[in-house]
């Protein structure tokens, strides 16, 4: 693990026992899995770069629209290779034909870190069932003046 993986690594993991609560993102309070993603952005980059909008538990999927994977090709960089690393941001796709609602940052090449109702912020070994629904994987940006 680089020194840049660790830093998210131990960003996200600050945030373990935080309970989960929808549409929140604050550290010790209450997060959802975009909250846990968007408080390690402000931990690791600064301010927020958009407002989030409100949204419903369902993440659009009556309309079949792809909001989160969206956003995440927007404001992420897409992660090189094909191997699950430490500090890529995991977007899930939780049933086959469905749109992608869940996001997670990878501690490991089999953990991650999410915000999971009922559960709050935990980390998670990625088992075959969790790995075999990732649809993407990205990074945060580097900070301005960052290698």
């Amino acid at each position: 693990m680089n020194d840049r993986q660790g830093l998210i690594v131990a960003e996200a993991r600050r945030w373990i026992g935080t309970p989960y609560q929808h549409q929140a993102s604050a550290l010790g309070h209450g997060a959802d899995c975009l909250g846990l993603v968007r408080g390690v952005w402000r931990g690791l980059l600064g301010p927020e770069p958009v407002r989030v909008p409100p949204y419903s538990a369902d993440w659009a999927e009556a309309s079949g629209r792809e909001v989160l994977q969206v956003a995440a090709r927007h404001w992420l960089d897409p992660a090189p290779g094909a191997e699950v690393t430490a500090g890529d941001v995991l977007l899930f796709r939780m049933r086959q034909g469905r749109i992608a609602k869940h996001l997670g940052i990878a501690s490991g090449p089999d953990r991650f870190i999410h915000a999971y109702s009922g559960h709050g912020v935990i980390e998670s070994p990625l088992s075959t069932p969790w790995a075999r629904r990732i649809v993407a994987r990205y990074r945060f940006p580097c900070p301005e003046g960052a290698e």
